[in-house]
């Protein structure tokens, strides 16, 4: 069997900067026991699988370690595949996954996607979280994450990561936040119980950031950095319960799977 493969660096218009996916597109769905050995084997944070169905798409992510729920940087990183190689005519793609129906449009060499809002509920800080990032939050909120909030941008830079203690934590990954110097806010996300002890832009993480981002800096737009050592550009709208996310994408790679 050959299956093509692309590999795409989400939310940034440089090569090696962003975060970089692997997107397959399938004919019909192989094993799920196949599709996750083909992800721990790329050893990227996200794997994407999809398949046309009538004028949609279905669409799956796999990290290394198990299938997720929710994926933004590897969403993009297949509607670039759609747009430029598959069907650029198409006006708006309709992906079925996990988390409902999410909608991709193009606008120029920016996608924006549409995802659900996962607002957080404010909670003490296990103390998991605060061996595991270094420092102490002045708070904390959680959603599918732990968001953990700081005041400072260089705080978000200067944390003492314990990747040991973060997989103590009843959570599927942790991300850590503060306002930015010279955008709205920024960002870092881990996740190592996945397999992604640092993922360089999470876009699944703004889904829980804007919607806190918007209460606290009384606005609905933003342009955002995450700040990995990739690192990634996001430009973001709280529509109230979606959040809108937009990005560029560059190719890095074509080829195809042979198993």
């Amino acid at each position: 069997m050959r299956i093509p493969i692309y590999q795409i660096d989400a939310f940034t218009n440089v090569q090696f900067k962003g975060n970089p996916a692997a997107v397959c597109p399938l004919e019909a769905w192989i094993s799920d026991d196949l599709m996750q050995k083909i992800a721990a084997e790329n050893n990227l944070s996200e794997t994407a699988f999809f398949v046309k169905k009538g004028y949609d798409y279905e669409l799956r992510w796999f990290t290394p370690k198990g299938e997720i729920d929710l994926c933004g940087h590897a969403t993009l990183a297949t509607a670039y595949v759609i747009y430029t190689y598959l069907d650029n005519s198409i006006a708006n793609i309709k992906f079925h996954t996990m988390s409902g129906v999410l909608e991709v449009s193009k606008e120029g060499s920016l996608l924006s996607m549409i995802f659900p809002s996962r607002e957080g509920e404010r909670c003490e800080a296990p103390e998991a979280l605060v061996k595991g990032l270094g420092k102490k939050p002045i708070e904390v909120y959680k959603s599918r994450d732990y968001m953990a909030v700081f005041e400072t941008e260089q705080d978000i830079l200067n944390l003492e990561l314990n990747m040991d203690e973060l997989k103590k934590l009843d959570a599927f990954a942790v991300i850590a936040t503060a306002r930015g110097n010279e955008v709205d806010f920024v960002s870092r996300f881990f996740a190592p119980k996945a397999g992604v002890d640092e993922d360089p832009v999470t876009g699944s993480a703004h889904c829980t950031l804007v919607p806190y981002w918007k209460k606290k800096l009384c606005k609905n737009e933003f342009v955002v950095l995450q700040l990995s050592e990739r690192g990634g550009k996001l430009y973001c709208t709280d529509l109230g319960e979606t959040v809108r996310m937009s990005g560029e994408a560059v190719p890095y790679l074509e080829g195809y799977i042979n198993v």
